[in-house]
């Protein structure tokens, strides 16, 4: 097996990236950097991060620097930011890189891959992470897990084995499925289920854990997630909706979805990657998705309103 990961970059410290930068640097500080550009540079370079109220003065890097190539890149940005990061990563790819991107959907792995080569991608997706971003400010009560690995894993790769022991004394916990494509299904059913349902709603997790009428929104608009996965031969079922609703019981009832945040806060939802996907896969394959026509169709009036409300 190649030598153990030392470096790792972490494109995109929002929510989700900067708790695990936060992991990675209470275990070692000289292993962890943060790629950001302009004004998010002087940002975190100036303020740092400050995760459940603990200061983090992570290295930040330019997308310029020339310091030598990450041994592994968690890619962590929205959907709409994907491209940007793709160009401001260039300079931590090096041969011997690994790529994980935790980010939402089914399609980021393909994007960063026609870029760096499929060769450097793992297939993954955080399950359960409940933090919440507030400036520089993020707070999180459940980690989660980290699902990740190759496509399938009948057996694990030297790279999925390097990304484990890093997890394991990072204490970062993970899953390696054996059946990644469907699990990145899976939580795309989730995101497309509870993520736009939240925004719509404006409701934090107790909502749906408690409600039925938010439970039956969401679960319309996964029910639509498993028959387009049916159709492209992923095999989702009703008892994958009853895996979800396991992990959602052990959430913070204050947490909030991502897509939820943005709302909040007046950013760009993710909404295109979510039920505009669900759209286009839908008209492609002959799969209704009305519900998710619905969503997508909200959001996006929510979007329009608070832009207006800016100019």
């Amino acid at each position: 097996m190649k030598p153990l990961i030392e470096t790792v970059t972490i494109i995109g410290a929002g929510a989700v990236g900067g708790s695990y930068a936060s992991i990675l640097y209470d275990w070692n500080p000289l292993c962890v950097s943060v790629v950001a550009s302009g004004s998010r540079y002087e940002r975190l370079s100036r303020d740092g991060l400050i995760v459940n109220g603990k200061p983090y003065p992570i290295p930040v890097l330019r997308p310029e620097d020339l310091s030598p190539p990450s041994d592994l890149i968690i890619v962590a940005v929205k959907h709409h930011h994907l491209d940007a990061a793709i160009k401001e990563m260039k300079n931590r790819v090096g041969e011997e890189t690994t790529i994980l991107s935790v980010m939402n959907g089914i399609e980021s792995e393909e994007r960063i891959g026609a870029a760096y080569g499929m060769d450097k991608l793992l297939y993954a997706v955080a399950v359960g992470i409940d933090a919440q971003r507030e400036g520089n400010r993020i707070n999180y009560t459940n980690q989660g897990r980290i699902f990740f690995g190759e496509d399938k894993n009948p057996t694990l790769t030297d790279r999925v084995k390097r990304v484990q022991a890093l997890f394991d004394k990072a204490g970062i916990a993970y899953v390696t499925p054996p059946d990644m494509i469907r699990t990145l299904w899976w939580k795309f059913m989730i995101n497309v289920g509870i993520n736009q349902a939240s925004a719509v709603l404006r409701a934090p997790y107790s909502v749906f854990q408690q409600s039925q009428e938010a439970q039956d929104l969401m679960g319309e608009a996964m029910r639509e997630v498993i028959a387009l996965a049916g159709k492209l031969g992923v095999s989702l079922s009703g008892d994958d909706v009853d895996d979800w609703y396991k992990v959602l019981s052990a959430l913070n009832p204050a947490g909030k979805t991502s897509m939820l945040q943005d709302v909040e806060a007046g950013r760009k939802t993710e909404v295109e990657m979510l039920a505009g996907r669900m759209i286009e896969l839908g008209k492609r394959h002959g799969i209704p998705t009305p519900v998710n026509q619905k969503l997508f169709d909200k959001i996006r009036e929510i979007e329009a309103k608070q832009e207006a409300a800016h100019e």
